[in-house]
Parts: C-alpha cells; sequence; structure tokens
C-alpha cells in the first residue's frame, strides 16, 4: 500500500497540532507501486510531531478495525478522530492498487462511521465483507526507547488479548482461536521473539544478515520458560477452574497446542507440576530447524504464536495498573508504559540465549553482552525481513537512533538487502540524522518543523534533491544548522578570526583539529604575522 494524503479535521491528540492540516505524502502519480520498498523518511527536530503523525496514522486504522470487527482489533484509543486519509492498496485476489479515501465525518453532533470511498458514489461499509479487504492486513509500530506518543495505540491494542484468552478458555467454546490483533508493537521486549524466530526459520541470506554486524556466526542455544501458576497472576474462580485441568493461567486450545509444539521441537523439557512451569532448552542444528518447520511455516507464524505467549506477560502486571492505562487512554492523557513483570514473573520469557562467533569457536557469546545498537539492528531488520504481507504498514520511530555513524550510512541498503520478493509494503520512518535521508529522493523525504505563530505542524518536502546531498546539506535543509564544527568550536574560530592578538590566535590555532575554520585562521595568522614583521 501507499499513503497519498491525510487531511485532519480534528485528530483528538497532541493537543490538536494536526488539526486542520492536510498532509502529501510525497512519490509519484502511482505512489511508486511498481516498488516493494519506497519508504517515507519523516526528518526534523524534536517535538516537531514526527512521533505523533506515526500515532495518528496507526489510530485511524486502529479505529477502522476495530469499527469493523471488535474480534479483530479489540479497542479504539481514538474515538474522535475526523479525517480524510487517501492511500492506495492492492486488495487480495486483485493485480492492481486501487485508489480508496477513508473518511470519518461528523453526523450531527456525533462523530460518524468510518467509511471506505472507491469512487464518487461507491461507498463501503465498515462491517461488510469488502471493507477489510482495503485497509492494512498488519500495523507494525516500532519504538527504540519509551516513547509513549508512538506506543499507545499499540498499548491499547494488545491490553485485551490476554483477558480474551482467559474468557475464551473458559467459556463455552474453548476450541476456538482468539483472532491475532492487527496491530502489533515491537519494542525491546518483544527482541529475542523476532530475532529467535528469524534465526530458526528464516532463510540462510536473512540469518546471515542478521548476525553479520555483531561478528557472530549463528545461533548456538536457547531456553524459554512458560509459567501458568505462580503468585503474580490471577487465579481463575474455583468454579470456572473445575472446569480445566490448570490450575493458573487458563488456555485455550490454540495455545495448548503451542505448549504440546515447544514439547515436540525442544531438544530437551521439563515441567514444574506443582507451579504448571514448562522449561523448554533448544541446541539449535538442521534438525532442530526441520522440526520446527514442521509446525511452522515460516518465521513470522512463528514469532506470532511465540508473541501470543508474551502478550499473556500482561496478566503479571496487577490489574489496577492495566486499568489505569485504559482509562488514560480514553480519556486522552499521557499514558504511561505498564511496568514490565520481573523476569521470574513473566508468564512467557526466554532465557539463557547464546549465539557461535563467526569464528566458530568452543565459546559461545551471550545475547545479554551485545550492544544496544547491536540489539536495535536484529530486532528492526529482523521485523521487516519476517513481515511479508502485501499491505503491511510499518510505523518505525527512530529504528536507528542506537547504530554508530557507519551503520547509519549503510541503514537503508540493509533494508534493501531485506527486501526480497514481497508486495507493496508502506514504510514511514522518523529520524534526526542526514544519513537515511541522503539515499532517498525527496519526494520520499518529509521534513517536519512547527510554525512559530500558530504552534501548528508544517510538512514539507525539501527544497533540494536529498539522494547523495551531502550530510551538511542536508542538516543546513532540515535543522537549519551548518554544522561545520560543533557550537563551542565555532564561536571559538569566530572570536580568533577577529582578534589581532597574534599569541592568542597561534594558541587557539594549534588547539583545533583540522576543519575549514582553521584553514580560515590560518591565513589570519599568516596575515597578523606578516602585519606584525
Amino acid at each position: 500500500m501507499r499513503l497519498r494524503t491525510l487531511r485532519i479535521e480534528k485528530s483528538a491528540a497532541a493537543g490538536g497540532l494536526f488539526d486542520g492540516a492536510e498532509i502529501w505524502f510525497g512519490r509519484d502519480a502511482d505512489g511508486n507501486t511498481n516498488e516493494p520498498l519506497a519508504p517515507l523518511c519523516l526528518i526534523g527536530a524534536n517535538g516537531s510531531g514526527k512521533s505523533q503523525l506515526l500515532q495518528l496514522i496507526a489510530e485511524i486504522f486502529q479505529a477502522a478495525w476495530y469499527e469493523h470487527d471488535p474480534k479483530e482489533e479489540r479497542s479504539s484509543a481514538n474515538e474522535e478522530v475526523l479525517f480524510d486519509l487517501e492511500y492506495m492498496i492492492t486488495p487480495s485476489g486483485k493485480k492492481g492498487a486501487e485508489t480508496i479515501r477513508m473518511v470519518r465525518t461528523k453526523k450531527g453532533s456525533k462523530v460518524g462511521p468510518i467509511e471506505l470511498v472507491r469512487d464518487e458514489d461507491d461507498i463501503v461499509k465498515a462491517g461488510s465483507p469488502e471493507f477489510a479487504r482495503y485497509l492494512p492486513s498488519i500495523v507494525i509500530g516500532y519504538t527504540s526507547g519509551d516513547n509513549e506518543t508512538l506506543s499507545l495505540p499499540f498499548l491499547a491494542s494488545r491490553s485485551g488479548y490476554a483477558d480474551d484468552v482467559a474468557r475464551a478458555a473458559l467459556g463455552d467454546e474453548p476450541d476456538e482461536a482468539v483472532p491475532d490483533n492487527r496491530l502489533m508493537l515491537v519494542d525491546y521486549a518483544t527482541n529475542l521473539e523476532v530475532v529467535f524466530s528469524n534465526l530458526i526459520l528464516g532463510s540462510q541470506h536473512i540469518r546471515t544478515e542478521l548476525l553479520r554486524h555483531a561478528s557472530l556466526g549463528d545461533l548456538a542455544s536457547c531456553r524459554c520458560v512458560v509459567r501458568l501458576a505462580h503468585s503474580a497472576v490471577p487465579k481463575a474462580p474455583k468454579k470456572q477452574a473445575a472446569k480445566s485441568k490448570r490450575k493458573g493461567i487458563q488456555l485455550t486450545a490454540e495455545l495448548e497446542e503451542l505448549i504440546d509444539r515447544l514439547k515436540r521441537t525442544a531438544t530437551c523439557w521439563s515441567v514444574d507440576e506443582k507451579s504448571e512451569s514448562y522449561t523448554f532448552d533448544f541446541f539449535i542444528t538442521e534438525a532442530t530447524r526441520e522440526a520446527f518447520g514442521h509446525f511452522w511455516d515460516g518465521a513470522f507464524p512463528l514469532y506470532k504464536s511465540l508473541h501470543k505467549l508474551a502478550l499473556l506477560n500482561d496478566l503479571a502486571i496487577p490489574r489496577p495498573t492495566r486499568e489505569r492505562l485504559k482509562r488514560e487512554i480514553k480519556d486522552r492523557r499521557f499514558a504511561s508504559r505498564p511496568p514490565q513483570p520481573q523476569q521470574e514473573q513473566m508468564v512467557f520469557a526466554f532465557e539463557e540465549v547464546k549465539f557461535w562467533p563467526q569464528d566458530r569457536s568452543p565459546s559461545a557469546v551471550d545475547y545479554v553482552s551485545l550492544s544496544d545498537g547491536e540489539h536495535q539492528q536484529a530486532l528492526v531488520l529482523g521485523t521487516y525481513a519476517m513481515v511479508r504481507d502485501t499491505n503491511a504498514l510499518f510505523l518505525l520511530d527512530e529504528p536507528e537512533s542506537h547504530f554508530n555513524p557507519k551503520w547509519r550510512v549503510k541503514f537503508f541498503q540493509r533494508l534493501l538487502d531485506m527486501t526480497g520478493d514481497r508486495g507493496n509494503q508502506e514504510v514511514l520512518l522518523t529520524t534526526h540524522a542526514p544519513f537515511v535521508p541522503s539515499d532517498m529522493p525527496s519526494e520520499q523525504v518529509m521534513i517536519f518543523a512547527r510554525d512559530q505563530e500558530t504552534g501548528k505542524v508544517d510538512v514539507i518536502q525539501p527544497p533540494i534533491e536529498t539522494f547523495g546531498a551531502t550530510f551538511d546539506r542536508i542538516l543546513e535543509t532540515c535543522f537549519d544548522i551548518r554544522p561545520q564544527h560543533s557550537f563551542m568550536a565555532e564561536e571559538q574560530i569566530e572570536e580568533l578570526l577577529k582578534s589581532e592578538d597574534v599569541e592568542r590566535v597561534e594558541a587557539g590555532f594549534n588547539e583545533l583539529g583540522p576543519s575549514t575554520g582553521k584553514a580560515l585562521l590560518a591565513d589570519h595568522l599568516r596575515k597578523l604575522k606578516k602585519n606584525a614583521g
């Protein structure tokens, strides 16, 4: 899919930052739908609205899915947003992309329904079979830290999953699977689920690319645990628990089958009957991969299964905390992230993940010893590699924030290396650095700035061609700075260029590293010495 334009009447978010805004998402008239990857780079100063726009886009599609089928998306973090969003999407079963408008306006004094407009007179309403075909199949959100702006709709999405599992397991139809969420948050807490799934069932190319930057050869071994009956999680009422063989968390037939699959694929496993705690150990060989391949058709199906168990970790968070989060989301107040359970309280967790070095030395490397940048690169690239749905939407907030400059320079190329054979996915990513936009044409770069008078957001395309532009030109264009030196060095050079004191200028000159400013100072010093001569 490809986003085209977004008109906001009322955002009900970010203090009305986008109210009245009209945003053009650039690219050619066909949205570059002939290319599987034509990402949009959102660049601008802190507080300029980049993350808030990602949040708003996630909330719009979340509201659409929730209105269409509350079982597919269990809640809506923004029930008041009024918008007109145009995008191109290829419905399942069709070859060409269609241009769609998704609209929600006021109906009298109330917020109206969300409607899809294919032509002026062809309106598709939520709940009809056609509606879902024109929505992104999955919305992936990534945040590099504790940025609750983007996280908010995704936390709202996942908060009801564990409760739904408990209700389904104790209901009249426990064999009925609980549908996946359409919004999926990927952050540090899901890191090992992504890495493990890719390294078990990803292609050899993907596995090599994910580990090459960290000088690692392959996954060596790992342990995961599932704890269903311990002090941190609620117990089922006696009457309901009597229906189940479980003393702790009640599982659906789907999740019981997942536990069985882990038993069958593990090198060895054990169970503590009292606490209903399972320990699964995997020594990774090709036979291990064949076993996983028997039960899961690729890295993403494996990830979704493991992630369903991980979502049960919310049950280890006190109910008052979870209820507070729901109230804050509903009231549009700042929603702090619920505290993560301690490792020993988690329902599902990976432990002792180890890798072989590239030289296959006998000493395996523990995953926790890797740097934040190494974790981030494996997580971001791994997520993109495994999610291949044609109409997937990626919203990536600063996906290269922990990278060193060399990795940042190569980031976009590494994304391209992971693309392979896939449909037209939409990728939006934010950054504060010039590295990514220098690899993109200006039609795929959006500069964000706050209007000093109105406080609203201005979004423009760069007035220069960004592809191949030097970093200093991009920083000048996007941030209005000319970074020849640091601020302190710049001030010192300016002062020395005005000074007539030969000794002072010479001393300052000797303290500076090579730069254009130092060359100007050398010329100034030469003239001073000549005049003093």
